[in-house]
């Protein structure tokens, strides 16, 4: 028999979603945000000379490498320089180290397993201030090569270097307020929903790309059959994928109250084949762009002797390449184990469900059953760990050879993750509204019944 959720989520339908004026109220607030972050993509830095720094990106006989995928990150904002076009990777940066620092550095680690709330917001006041040291660097790298590479700049100078350094920062600065303002009062994740924008902004434009190298010749009819093939048997195993997991059977005896017995439930414990969600390829994906971005950007500058080895590791880390794409994959793999040892402690389930009473059948409580957790979660993050970088990598193969032209299976599976999330978000905003009804109703049934007059009999 179907549980009363499955029944009240079996009955939503678009009636029930006209009447919860407060997910309307959350909805429209997300459009808006995410309205706001596209105008800012496109409104250029002070002192940028657009139309040539369009050119120079665009240059075919340059190779940019993984700047395309920080273009796409920013929704086209890098190819324009505009405020944007840092985007929200300084503080995912931020909190890549801040996260790696709370399980190695014990003040840290202390906050985050005992400081509860305050603890935590301790821990976000950190990520904040460790984005603006981040994004005062990465746009003082980028400031400087820009300033260094003629005709890309109207005046030259400290001036423009300083400006950009402020409208940078600022920016990244503003999509972090921005992302966490949609957390809070919208639907879904802000700063995944930033990214999301960034990456379905620019996919019209991929499709149009495409279509075009098909109408000139330089792509064949059948690879580009291929491709969309490709992209939508991605999308089904990504689907499948992220729906997966394991079910363990939990048990709870039986008790006696008074004169009847109670207890003796069976739920589940739901694990996550992929627990980590799309955290390690934006991870890994920051972590790349961070050493590199001022390394394209002073590719062509001149370079004292001591730094011939630049120009070297700027051309390692090129799409396709095997160093880059060894080390996209090795990163992924460790921000799977990593994120998912924070998210999921076995110990503190364990101590949980053995303060309830319940067990798991056949595994002692304490822990024996932090143990058996521990090994059911390993080696469903090794599933998932070769899931997400098998659909990261292996377009890469074939990014690399369409010429700049860059939507690969982390940008499909980032679009998926996040769409699946927010929809699930959204069913539980109409969930909650339609147990508030009833209990309304409920209530209604109760006073009235206490409260009307006995009938009359003639």
């Amino acid at each position: 028999m179907a549980s009363a959720a499955e029944q009240l989520a079996a009955n939503m339908n678009m009636g029930s979603f006209a009447k919860a004026t407060e997910l309307h109220k959350r909805l429209l607030f997300t459009l808006l945000a995410l309205l706001v972050y596209r105008i800012g993509t496109y409104v250029p830095i002070p002192g940028i000379n657009s139309e040539a720094f369009l050119q120079f990106f665009n240059n075919p006989d340059g190779q940019r490498g993984i700047l395309d995928m920080f273009n796409m990150f920013s929704g086209g904002a890098v190819e324009r320089m505009a405020v944007f076009a840092l985007n929200v990777t300084p503080y995912i940066s931020a909190s890549i180290i801040v996260q790696l620092m709370g399980s190695v550095y014990p003040p840290w680690e202390k906050l985050r397993k005992e400081g509860g709330e305050s603890g935590r917001k301790q821990l976000n006041q950190y990520t904040r201030y460790l984005t603006v040291v981040l994004a005062l660097a990465q746009s003082f790298g980028i400031a400087v090569g820009l300033n260094a590479q003629a005709g890309l700049v109207d005046e030259p100078g400290l001036f423009f270097i300083v400006t950009t350094v402020v409208s940078l920062t600022g920016g990244t600065m503003f999509l972090m307020w921005l992302g966490e303002q949609v957390t809070a009062r919208g639907v879904g994740n802000g700063i995944s929903l930033i990214i999301f924008a960034g990456i379905v902004a620019i996919l019209p434009g991929t499709v149009a790309r495409l279509l075009g190298l098909a109408q000139q010749g330089q792509m064949s009819v059948f690879t580009l059959l291929f491709i969309t093939v490709l992209a939508i048997a991605v999308v089904v195993f990504i689907v499948f994928m992220e729906r997966a997991q394991r079910r363990l059977l939990i048990q709870y005896p039986k008790r006696q109250e008074g004169n009847r017995m109670a207890g003796g439930e069976r739920s589940f414990l739901p694990l996550k084949v992929n627990t980590a969600g799309v955290i390690p390829p934006i991870f890994a994906s920051s972590l790349l762009l961070l050493p590199t971005t001022v390394a394209q950007m002073t590719a062509t500058a001149d370079l004292p002797g001591w730094m011939d080895w630049l120009p070297v590791v700027t051309g390692q880390l090129q799409q396709g390449q095997p160093v880059f794409i060894a080390l996209y994959g090795a990163l992924i793999v460790f921000f799977c184990f990593f994120y998912t040892s924070i998210t999921f402690n076995p110990e503190d389930t364990a101590e949980n469900l053995r303060k309830y009473g319940g067990f798991l059948p056949g595994i002692r409580p304490g822990k024996r059953t932090a143990e058996y957790l521990d090994y059911v979660l390993t080696r469903l993050t090794v599933i998932g760990a070769a899931y997400i970088t098998a659909v990261c990598l292996l377009p890469e193969f074939l990014v690399g050879q369409m010429g700049g032209i860059y939507f690969g299976g982390t940008s499909i599976l980032i679009v998926v993750s996040v769409t699946m999330d927010t929809v699930a978000q959204i069913q539980s905003q109409l969930l909650a509204h339609q147990y508030e009804g009833l209990i309304k109703k409920a209530k209604l049934r109760g006073r009235g019944g206490r409260g009307a007059p006995a009938p009359v009999r003639r």
